[in-house]
């Protein structure tokens, strides 16, 4: 049996949470025995643990731009040597035969891996192009520090090599993979509870609000278009603590434009099946690429058309003009346009939904993505 040191950024349930969960949950338990370090308390704690998957609370080094501080500089200090005290006391316990590090922001990983000697896996979910420096940075580390890099699509991989000589031979794709949920709920209630009727087009996006997700871009392309139509807007998601701001943005433009009863943003949440169940249409207009789209893979696997931005891991899912539509980042025109089409064709609505869950099904299953992680963790 492999024992493994999982070192994750978060405890939440957004998408490489959604991610790990799937892969841990799933792993041979005869092959693979996964300890898990998160940074706080929180949803995905509680999954882990109801698989019997043991968590422990402890620092991981997380990169962020304010870090760089005297102070913050010696915070970092000391949550190495606590972190490191922790991962010694696990080590004498498990003997660890490798470490994953999940997201390139956790750095302890990498630290630690090079401290003890152990073969490190780097799972790569972020696109990051500015500040150049620290994209530069990011590759190096892979380069110097993994022994495999992971990366969730191939605009990701791509971001990389182009930015480090020599780190292609280390890296390879592993789409991310899900499984239907199964049927979910009444549509015609779901509607009613966000205060839409259940003649309204609800085009849905899901996902933290935040600078890159698209929020203002389509709430901007639903005030110029779509005002006084029966198309409603539903944003699923919270913003990230001290990024509150721009949740009160879209408020306030909600606000001057008296759309209180057509624009509805329900706070993160963990019962999707109600959220998919009130959707007819699902967005992912993402101004910066994504790394790889999990929202757009579920909304396929909820049999919902996406309308998404054409560029990075998302044009890698959706299938322009098949299973939804791509539309040119930060173009109001073509977001409206998209949305006009698909609004005004129930059918091509069905059409599309139906293609789009086959091909999650047949590309992006759930058991074509543990295969292919567990055969790299088996092989370092």
């Amino acid at each position: 049996m492999k024992n493994i040191l999982v070192i994750h950024q978060s405890a939440e349930l957004y998408g490489s949470d959604k991610t790990l969960l799937v892969l841990l949950s799933k792993l041979d338990r005869q092959k693979f025995m996964p300890v898990v370090i998160l940074p706080s308390n929180g949803p995905l704690k509680d999954k882990l643990e109801q698989e019997n998957i043991k968590v422990v609370i402890a620092p991981v080094l997380k990169l962020y731009r304010q870090m760089f501080s005297p102070k913050n500089m010696i915070k970092l200090i000391k949550g190495y040597r606590q972190a490191v005290k922790t991962l010694d006391a696990l080590h004498k316990e498990y003997k660890f035969d490798l470490v994953y590090s999940n997201t390139l922001a956790v750095l302890l990983g990498m630290l630690y891996a090079k401290k003890r000697k152990l073969s490190h896996v780097w799972h790569v979910h972020e696109i990051i192009v500015h500040p150049k420096l620290i994209a530069n940075t990011f590759a190096y580390l892979l380069y110097k520090y993994a022994t495999v890099v992971v990366s969730n699509s191939y605009a990701t991989q791509n971001n990389l090599t182009m930015r480090q000589k020599g780190l292609s031979a280390k890296c390879v794709v592993v789409h991310n993979g899900l499984n239907s949920e199964g049927e979910g709920v009444s549509a015609e209630n779901q509607k009613a509870a966000f205060g839409f009727k259940n003649t309204d087009i609800v085009v849905t996006l899901v996902g933290r609000i935040s600078r890159f997700k698209g929020h203002k871009w389509l709430l901007s392309t639903y005030i110029n278009n779509f005002k006084e139509t029966n198309i409603k807007l539903l944003f699923a998601g919270s913003p990230v603590p001290q990024q509150e701001y721009y949740q009160e943005e879209l408020e306030v433009l909600i606000k001057e434009h008296h759309l209180e009863g057509n624009v509805y943003i329900l706070p993160f949440t963990q019962n999707m099946k109600a959220v998919w169940a009130a959707t007819d249409i699902a967005a992912a207009p993402s101004t910066e690429p994504e790394p790889f789209g999990l929202v757009a893979l579920e909304a396929m696997l909820a049999k919902k058309p996406v309308i998404a931005a054409n560029h990075g891991g998302l044009t890698e899912i959706v299938e322009n003009h098949s299973t939804g539509l791509l539309v040119e980042p930060g173009n109001e025109q073509s977001l409206a346009n998209a949305i006009k089409q698909l609004a005004d064709n129930p059918g091509l609505r069905l059409e599309m939904a139906q293609k789009g869950y086959n091909r999650a099904r047949e590309t992006f299953s759930q058991e074509k993505y543990v295969q292919g992680m567990s055969h790299i963790l088996e092989a370092y």
